[in-house]
């Protein structure tokens, strides 16, 4: 394990080179808020990548399984630093191709992708120089991953974003000189103090953000985890909001950067009071619409990180739901994928993948640059709205062949999505508008009506 004395070099030289002045390509023209927002805005889905030395353990360690996610393997199966620091020296992921994860997430609808950097577990996936707990010195794969992924990114035309966790077990100032007997369940215990922490935020932690930004180009997103412990301040938060901004100004941050949320639901209890641009409800949608920015994060089974006994998958059909259900309440949608230490997508991802592509290379229309209706929620589906369009996702077509609007939708024409020619015939009544459908749904999992507006 690095000592105290060889990280505070390792810290030193990177502040040190980060003032001399990293490569840098990122553009540099400042937009508004709103400019700077509105590619996130229209993108609407997303790929998550939760990948570390964690996907090689896969939530075992011989009899004992870590309940929950296989990304928490370091606390859920006991490990001490010392004994965890064996996987990252195994973690050889021979299969990673960085060119065909973007392809997958590009062909998938999915326009940007966020990776795990550095997660709990402390295992940093780039070149660092504050640190040799890295994919280049500690693995026997010597590979730059987030280089490789931020540079295929830029060449398919997909937006490159970057996880970083607050949180670190290996950092003796940050959890690691605790481990094994810090509680996780004090994490957020105000009377559980580390004094060492601003050690760690100051010489090490921002260093390494700067590093993620200053050496891969432009980064669309950098989405903050661990926001929850007691030793890290809504001070702190401000100050690494304010810090990202002057590096790069227009690159999104996510609202764990600060310490807003309220619990694992996501969302700011006090909206506009914390940094961040965006909420992160997690595992869950809300009921209704939000009168601010905000994003789904949500995995395919039951956890973040690779664990092949996991066999809780979601539908395709249920994924594609959850995102016109997403969209029709304004929100992003950003879909996990847990590869396997190999640097492979579990072929259950991949499927759900290939549907999802089918589904929105037919109906993007409806989705990408979308927002929410005025129009409460419909018992057959959800609406979304673009341009003078409203849009009628179909979960359950109608059996009489007559799908009904709201009674204030003013129709100027109706036509199905993939059949634009063919025009519907509509009636307005004075309790709903109504619409003549074909007897057979066009689409098996979501049919969308397209209605141009009089008004």
């Amino acid at each position: 394990m690095k000592t105290i004395k060889n990280i505070a070099i390792f810290a030193l030289v990177a502040v040190m080179s980060a003032n001399l002045g990293f490569a840098q390509s990122s553009s540099t023209k400042k937009l508004s808020d709103d400019e700077r927002m509105q590619w996130w805005r229209d993108s609407k889905f997303g790929m998550f990548i939760h990948w570390g030395a964690y996907s090689i353990i896969g939530g075992e360690r011989g009899s004992k399984i870590a309940g929950g996610g296989a990304e928490w393997a370091m606390d859920k199966l006991d490990y001490t630093v010392e004994e965890y620091e064996k996987f990252p020296a195994m973690f050889n992921p021979v299969m990673f191709d960085a060119d065909a994860w973007v392809k997958m997430a590009k062909d998938a609808g999915m326009k940007y992708i966020v990776i795990t950097s550095k997660h709990h577990e402390g295992f940093c996936l780039w070149d660092s120089k504050v640190t040799d707990y890295d994919i280049m010195d500690t693995s026997p794969f010597k590979r730059d991953i987030i280089k490789e992924l931020a540079e295929a990114c830029k060449k398919q035309g997909i937006k490159f974003c970057f996880y970083y966790s607050i949180v670190d077990w290996h950092h003796p100032h940050a959890q690691g000189n605790l481990y094994p007997n810090y509680n996780i369940a004090q994490h957020d215990d105000p009377s559980v103090v580390n004094p060492k922490f601003p050690k760690y935020f100051k010489n090490y932690m921002k260093p390494q953000v700067k590093e993620l930004l200053t050496n891969y180009g432009d980064v669309g997103v950098v989405w903050f985890d661990g926001d929850w412990i007691s030793d890290y301040t809504t001070e702190m938060g401000k100050e690494l909001y304010d810090f990202i901004r002057d590096i790069q100004p227009n690159t999104i941050v996510n609202n764990r950067v600060d310490k807003g949320r309220t619990g694992m639901d996501g969302m700011n209890n006090k909206p506009g009071k914390f940094a961040g641009d965006f909420g992160t409800p997690e595992q869950e949608i809300p009921d209704t619409g939000i009168d601010s920015d905000w994003e789904a994060c949500m995995t395919m089974n039951g956890t973040w990180g690779y664990k092949p006994d996991d066999n809780k998958w979601k539908s395709s059909e249920d994924l594609i739901q959850k995102l016109v259900d997403i969209v029709s309440k304004g929100g992003n949608f950003l879909l996990n994928i847990g590869p396997d230490g190999y640097g492979r997508f579990p072929a259950q991802s991949i499927r759900r993948l290939n549907a999802m592509g089918q589904w929105t290379k037919a109906n993007g229309e409806a989705i990408y640059g979308a927002k929410a209706s005025p129009y409460e929620k419909p018992k057959w589906g959800r609406y979304t709205t673009k341009d003078g369009v409203l849009y009628a996702h179909v979960f359950n077509w109608p059996k009489d062949g007559v799908l009904k609007l709201h009674k204030d939708v003013k129709v100027k024409k109706a036509t199905l999505l993939t059949n634009p020619d063919a025009e519907l015939t509509t009636l307005a009544t004075s309790r709903e508008v109504l619409v003549d459908v074909p007897m057979l749904a066009p689409d098996s999992i979501v049919s969308v009506v397209k209605i141009e507006l009089a008004n």
